[in-house]
């Protein structure tokens, strides 16, 4: 027999095995140490997307659209000397920052003036020097509200509210160097918010990037230590003995580290997901543990031999724990085949650290207890533990006596589950999964509440032929477009070649606010005559033009409105952005070929929505490909229909509870809550796979179905219970995380995984005696119909 096999070479080899884990560990440890954070941002569309592979080609072009930190403060008190003073020195002190390309507020803006004598425009700084009289800031104020340019950017339309924007070196934005830079900026910007007692606050995608990182690194090691800590202190209260229980925990913990160790293999680094894995390997590794050593104390009770004991469980759990690891796997595996990077990466590692923590699991138990001392009846006391033995006998009643109430209360459970389940939403934000007290959250809504939001939004527009951009005809038609953004509230006032060539044309005009306005054609040629820096390799706008003017943007900032809305306006405006520049406004008709435009809405408001889209239709490919998977596995081992149908109803139900929870609770559906079905689908798993198998050993013992249920209910319903609550414990430590997605998946998958239990421990020996007693009534009819 295969498994016998096993367990004779395991504890005829254990010096050999024991080195050879030891230097495979030992090599892994060694990569685990490399291991790194990663700062981009999660890639979750493939490369060969189509708004993937737009949004790529407009970064090369323009750069990283999400580049920008703000700093925020509300108060009257700006334009007084010692305020203004210090939002000056702040200013300096921030664009003197090692990654800092440039700094925006009221203390660093320019004006432009038109200098006949050389026939170009100046671009003059408003404050060259701290102003020394309060008359120097008054006068300063009353320029900048002469410059329609900046309007909305610098300031509110109150003047209580003042942004400070912050653009970062491209080179260093997505490295480990954007963290000192923004913990430095951080630092100066509290320094004066305390001189001056003003609120002061921040955003922008390097900040909320930057912070997610830092809360992404700490929350590993506090769900490490926590997961070690629960489980140890369970464990212990099972099996009171503290070395049994350094024995468990290091060996699930050699398990993490073989898994961050595939993580430095494979080139993949810690991200919000990937940071899960080494909690997630404690959690699921310890049942193996509980399973094994369960079962060789069960055997060492009945005969006394310690080296028998252990072969016995190493053959019988292996090849129960073989299956239910298996479908672990599977449920984590599945996300390999999606088309997201972000998902793969975490399905591929934690199939294999699933895997590989059983292997070493199955290995090291018998090893080390066998080195241990035989255990004690004390420490065997759990497996006779009284209100264990009272549950189990009061299952066993109830499955046996009371099966129409279970099957009422299930059937009245889920269809209310069904109509919970009907209510969930799909929407994802930004910061969806901050807590609404977060200081990340409450600076997003002060700057969503007065500058409308910070969030990237772009226009793309390739006009297909060198030098159109600055064309009369292009200019008009991006007019056109950003008066068609202005009707949506979501949207903030557009950054664009049509801005500056109104500012030109107020300078060109002597500074008067009121020819802020798109020149004509005529008026147009006469400005681009003073502004060779709009044109060329070096031109002062190759943010928003490249050197060859065909390629343009428009960019816009905007609320964090949901993936809901933000596709509403996807929708919404492209077509209508079409019809802008590629309808003939006096005929109506389409224009040909040579003079169509291609303008496409892309950035990372744009691609997030797509992103999140992309990632739930993922998930829930999926949770229907883990079900099949392990539903074949299950037709594999089993190898009859009915019993496969009956089997599969235990693992269902629980998650249509939980879909049904989520609906009343108002619990949404995004990536993180649709991980939830997948991850619980295969651990539920794993205890209808530990039930059927210990049944079937008892049905191949010759006894009577009921009797056969009665033994499995009292045999495995131990190691089920304390598993349960091991995970039940283990997924409940997840409820501490900052991040909202991380607590539900933490609390739903505990609540799925109890649900699992009662359904593989009541629900699946209910549906078995059931079909055990409709084969006897048609044995009886086939017998009285013979007669």
């Amino acid at each position: 027999m295969f498994w016998h096999r096993v367990s004779d070479f395991i504890l005829k080899n254990r010096i050999l095995l024991l080195i050879v884990i030891f230097v495979g560990t030992v090599f892994m440890a060694y990569q685990a140490t490399r291991i790194q954070l990663s700062y981009e941002i999660a890639r979750i569309l493939p490369s060969n997307d189509p708004d993937f592979a737009l949004y790529e080609s407009f970064k090369k072009r323009f750069g990283e659209d999400g580049s920008v930190m703000v700093i925020g403060i509300e108060t009257p008190n700006l334009y007084t000397l010692p305020v203004f003073n210090g939002w000056y020195a702040l200013n300096q002190a921030i664009k003197k920052s090692d990654g800092v390309q440039n700094v925006l507020s009221a203390a660093s803006l320019f004006h432009i003036v038109r200098n006949d004598s050389i026939k170009q425009f100046q671009f003059l700084p408003l404050v060259p020097q701290p102003p020394t009289t309060q008359a120097e800031v008054d006068s300063l104020r009353l320029k900048v509200a002469n410059l329609p340019f900046y309007k909305g950017f610098v300031a509110d339309s109150a003047g209580r509210s003042h942004l400070m924007a912050v653009t970062f070196d491209q080179k260093k934005l997505n490295t480990k160097d954007r963290i000192g830079i923004v913990l430095e900026i951080e630092k100066k910007v509290r320094a004066f918010g305390a001189r001056h007692n003003i609120p002061v606050h921040m955003s922008g995608m390097p900040y909320i990037r930057t912070k997610f990182t830092g809360k992404v690194s700490n929350e590993m090691v506090l769900f490490m230590a926590l997961a070690f800590g629960v489980t140890a202190i369970i464990l212990l209260f099972f099996f009171r003995s503290i070395v049994a229980v350094l024995a468990a925990i290091s060996i699930v913990g050699v398990g993490v580290v073989w898994s961050l160790g595939f993580l430095v293999l494979f080139g993949y680094k810690i991200t919000l997901l990937t940071g899960l894995l080494p909690p997630l390997i404690i959690v699921i590794g310890i049942p193996n543990t509980i399973f094994l050593i369960n079962k060789y104390f069960e055997e060492f009770s009945h005969h006394g031999d310690k080296i028998k004991a252990l072969n016995t469980a190493t053959e019988a759990i292996g090849e129960m724990t073989f299956f239910a690891n298996v479908t672990t796997a599977i449920g984590f595996f599945v996300f390999y085949f999606a088309s997201s990077p972000m998902l793969a990466q975490f399905g591929l590692v934690a199939s294999l650290g699933v895997v590989v923590t059983y292997a070493l699991c199955l290995v090291l138990i018998p090893i080390v207890f066998g080195y241990l001392p035989e255990p004690s009846s004390r420490q065997r006391g759990h497996l006779e533990s009284r209100w264990v033995v009272s549950f189990l006998n009061w299952v066993n009643h109830t499955v046996h006596h009371r099966r129409r109430a279970i099957y009422a209360f299930i059937g009245i459970l889920v269809i209310v589950s069904l109509i919970g389940a009907m209510r969930i939403q799909a929407v994802g934000y930004v910061v969806d999964d901050l807590p609404k007290n977060d200081p990340i959250y409450t600076d997003l809504k002060f700057f969503e509440k007065n500058f409308r939001g910070v969030l990237p939004f772009e226009v793309s527009i390739d006009t297909r032929q060198p030098g159109r951009v600055l064309t009369p005809q292009t200019l008009t038609k991006m007019r056109l477009l950003q008066r068609e953004f202005e009707k949506y509230p979501e949207f903030t006032r557009p950054l664009s070649v049509v801005e500056a060539a109104k500012f030109l044309y107020q300078a060109y005009r002597g500074g008067e606010p009121k020819y802020y306005v798109l020149p004509g054609a005529l008026e147009m040629a006469k400005v681009a005559s003073y502004a060779p820096q709009m044109k060329g390799k070096a031109n002062l706008f190759k943010g928003f033009i490249d050197s060859t003017s065909r390629y343009t943007r428009v960019s816009f900032q905007m609320a964090d409105v949901g993936t809901v809305r933000i596709r509403e306006l996807l929708t919404t405006l492209q077509p209508r952005v079409d019809s802008i520049f590629n309808i003939d406004r006096e005929t109506g008709k389409r224009v040909s070929n040579g003079d169509m435009y291609d303008v496409r809405l892309t950035g990372s408001s744009s691609i997030f929505t797509k992103g999140n889209e992309y990632l739930v239709d993922n998930l829930k490919e999926s949770v229907y490909l883990a079900v099949i998977l392990i539903t074949a596995l299950l037709a594999l081992l089993l190898r009859d229909v009915r019993t496969i149908i009956i089997c599969s109803l235990p693992r269902i139900v629980p998650l249509i509870i939980t879909a049904g929870i989520m609906g009343y609770f108002g619990i949404r559906l995004k990536p993180s809550t649709i991980l939830i079905f997948s991850v619980a689908f295969g651990i539920a798993s794993d205890g209808t796979i530990y039930f059927i198998a210990r049944y079937r050993e008892e049905l191949r013992r010759g006894l009577s179905i009921s009797k056969a249920i009665t033994n499995t209910i009292h045999q495995a319903g131990i190691s089920m219970i304390y598993t349960a609550f091991i995970l039940f414990a283990g997924f409940a430590i997840f409820a501490f995380s900052t991040f909202q997605g991380t607590v539900a998946l933490g609390v739903l998958v505990s609540i799925t995984l109890l649900m699992g239990m009662a359904a593989n421990l009541i629900l699946l020996p209910a549906f078995l005696l059931s079909l055990d007693k409709r084969k006897s009534r048609k044995e009886l009819l086939n017998n009285e119909s013979a007669v």
